[in-house]
């Protein structure tokens, strides 16, 4: 008889955001699969929990997706947890899941935490509708996509380096206006969370003069339906610059 496959979100900040039934079925676990076993291991030794743990990142899960499937229809219940949050969402964890959805096997992933849902709630901007883009690419069609979502109505949610905050800001300026809403979330459920408020060009010369830190993310306001038609950008890729459209 095969065994399971379990997704495990993790505390993207405070250590008891865990979840009892988390803990529970860590503990049950044959085989704990991490993004990275250093991290993961504190979390480990924190629930008392000390089960049998392996890498599964970015780096190799299309050479071990496969192996792992096979050591699951072999009996194995595996459990796949990231560094913080929900595998899977800007973290390692779709190919493992699709390849295990693929073989008939089961998947049971466990509600909990996720960096942007409180992000998104404590923004003020409306939740019943909204859409996630995670990381924009850094480079190669980065500009494409900003110009799509500048027609874009509902609440936008972007995951950034805190390197790269800035300049991000100001891009979502160009494309979206300066005077845009936009909400930055910084270190959530952390003793140092923050969460800055404003428009975009107020929010970026904070940061600007303030150096951000820790984990990132932007909530940006939807485009208001009436002024859709207004300016469009020609771009050009591959480069951070956008001329007016002609």
């Amino acid at each position: 008889m095969s065994g399971k496959l379990y997704i495990v979100p993790t505390p993207v900040g405070n250590l008891e955001d865990m979840t009892f039934r988390a803990v529970s079925v860590l503990k049950g676990a044959d085989l704990i699969l991490a993004e990275d076993t250093r991290t993961s291991s504190v979390l480990l030794k924190h629930y008392d929990i000390h089960g049998r743990l392996e890498s599964h990142h970015k780096f190799n899960e299309h050479k071990t997706a496969s192996m792992i499937k096979d050591r699951i229809l072999a009996g194995l219940n595996v459990a796949l947890v990231s560094d913080a949050g929900t595998p899977g969402i800007s973290d390692p964890g779709f190919l493992l899941v699709r390849t295990c959805v693929q073989e008939g096997i089961d998947v049971e992933t466990l509600p909990g935490a996720t960096a942007f849902v409180p992000a998104l709630v404590s923004s003020g901007f409306p939740c019943d509708r909204f859409c996630f883009e995670g990381f924009l690419p850094v480079r190669k069609g980065r500009q494409t996509r900003l110009a799509e979502l500048a027609r874009e109505t509902r609440t936008m949610v972007f995951y950034e380096s805190p390197y790269r905050l800035v300049k991000t800001l100001e891009q979502f300026s160009v494309f979206f206006g300066p005077d845009r809403g936009c909400s930055v979330a910084r270190e959530i459920s952390k003793i140092h969370e923050e969460h800055r408020r404003g428009t975009l060009s107020e929010v970026a010369a904070w940061y600007a003069d303030h150096e951000p830190k820790g984990e990132i993310v932007i909530v940006v306001a939807g485009a208001e339906p009436q002024k859709m038609s207004g300016k469009r950008y020609r771009v050009e890729e591959d480069t951070d610059s956008v001329r007016d459209g002609e």
